[in-house]
């Protein structure tokens, strides 16, 4: 009875004797309700927050009553990355090489404040600032740790999402896309280089290669 409102358009009315029969919808709301209710996350954590996303897994909070119990190992069947914990140099090509493994549809929540910005060792000299320097992030869920409801509300928040979205927009449908959003991947070598920085960093390499220019000298004084 419950799905069958959530799939009815606001503008019919169904007759009471096929109330809980028929549904008048669309093609998109169709699509969108059976994605946002099968998000299965990608089973990884990097620090603290993760204790937090497999507390929100148990019994207790039952993220499977949303869908989203089936946490998979495997990229390639996942439709949503949880960055849950802080993003250090030497581990985010792997989690860059992750995201580009999982298949269209797919999504990333930044859970906590270091997956965010950084969080408290934001200065230190081994974590990036923050996942979206490299991925873009479509929840972002506040916290140091979040709470298991946090996640839970951001997860909410990402089926929300979900559901504003078209066949006729999105980029996995569109011919004249590509079918994947690709990210180069970084590497470590004396500290960790972006490839889409590479043009900057040598324009200024080169600038600092050339000599400065000799000062002019200075005007006598007339007497």
């Amino acid at each position: 009875m419950t799905e069958a409102k959530e799939l009815n358009l606001p503008d019919f009315e169904i007759p009471d004797e096929l109330d809980g029969k028929i549904a008048i919808t669309t093609l998109d709301r169709i699509y969108n309700f059976g994605r946002r209710s099968s998000i299965w996350p990608m089973m990884f954590g990097l620090a603290c927050c993760a204790i937090e996303m497999i507390a929100a897994q148990a019994a207790r909070y039952d993220m499977a009553r949303f869908g989203m119990e089936v946490m998979r190992p495997s990229p390639r069947q996942c439709d949503v990355m949880i960055v849950a914990g802080t993003v250090t140099k030497k581990m985010i090509p792997s989690i860059v090489r992750l995201y580009n493994q999982m298949a269209e549809p797919k999504y990333v929540v930044a859970m906590g404040a270091c997956a965010s910005g950084g969080g408290p060792f934001k200065e230190g000299y081994n974590v990036v600032a923050g996942i979206d320097k490299f991925l873009p992030v479509d929840i972002y869920v506040p916290g140091c740790p979040p709470t298991p409801q946090a996640l839970m509300a951001g997860m909410i928040m990402l089926q929300e999402k979900i559901d504003k979205q078209s066949i006729k927009h999105v980029r996995w449908y569109d011919h004249k896309k590509a079918d994947s959003v690709e990210i180069q991947m970084p590497f470590l070598g004396p500290d960790l280089i972006d490839p889409r920085r590479i043009p900057e960093i040598r324009a200024k390499a080169a600038e600092l290669a050339q000599p400065p220019a000799p000062a002019p000298a200075p005007a006598e004084e007339k007497a």
